[in-house]
């Protein structure tokens, strides 16, 4: 099994974790004003966000590379990060975060159902959608706070992804190989259903943001061959030159 080398990501997410210290938090006290139904867009991300992880590192735990399950413990305390940023973003416009929403239950159910290649599979899904959306939330919106807080989540996720990309190159290159690219076609199906059912439930919002459905849907679909590319080669990086 191709597992070695994820000592290089816990480095990256260290340095980063060290980084984001020395930089602090936004200026929440500059207050947030968007539009409501990017609020309630907002809103709904935050629920995304929000997670424990416990599932994923008890499955990166039994996967047996002490290096692997230490990095994935650094992803987590990021996304838990984004959590706290978006809520805290929230704070600042006066809204509230949300306790729960239908799309975020699906999902995690989804990665419960089987074994870390099928938790890692799902979790990438909505790790592209997000790349795109807190992309269109950075620059859609003339909010300082906002912008500046899109722009911190972006850049994680921009790292998640290639992160993601070469564990599951490592789990994919234990199936035949004959197997290898249906799997990531269907990856990409499933990738474009979840797009669209994204496009229609934040609607609003990306029309708001300058975007509109089909455009996000059709952004999301081109950056997917990359993401592909990336997990069936070893060279994960790859998929950056997509922008």
């Amino acid at each position: 099994m191709h597992t070695g080398g994820f000592a290089k990501w816990t480095r990256r997410f260290e340095d980063e974790r060290e980084r984001r210290h020395a930089q602090g938090d936004p200026d929440w006290g500059q207050g947030a004003t968007l539009h409501p139904a990017v609020w309630t867009s907002v809103q709904r991300f935050q629920v995304g966000e929000d997670g424990d992880g416990a599932n994923l590192v008890g499955k990166a735990d039994e996967a047996g590379d002490g290096d692997y399950a230490r990095a994935v413990r650094l992803f987590v305390a990021e996304e838990q990060n984004h959590a706290r940023l978006l809520a805290q973003l929230l704070a600042a416009g006066g809204l509230p975060t949300l306790t729960g929403h239908w799309s975020d239950t699906v999902f995690v159910r989804l990665r419960r159902l089987m074994g870390l290649r099928m938790e890692l599979l799902v979790l990438m899904i909505a790790e592209v959608v997000a790349l795109r959306y807190y992309r269109a939330l950075r620059d859609g919106t003339d909010d300082l706070l906002t912008s500046d807080v899109a722009g911190r989540i972006l850049a994680d996720e921009q790292r998640h992804v290639p992160f993601h990309c070469e564990r599951l190159h490592a789990s994919l290159a234990e199936l035949p190989r004959a197997t290898r690219r249906p799997v990531m076609s269907l990856w990409r199906l499933l990738l474009l259903a979840v797009s669209l059912v994204v496009a229609v439930d934040h609607g609003p919002a990306l029309r708001q943001l300058g975007l509109g459905r089909l455009r996000f849907t059709a952004d999301v679909a081109a950056s997917s061959g990359t993401v592909v590319s990336a997990v069936l080669t070893p060279h994960p990086d790859a998929w950056r030159s997509a922008g």
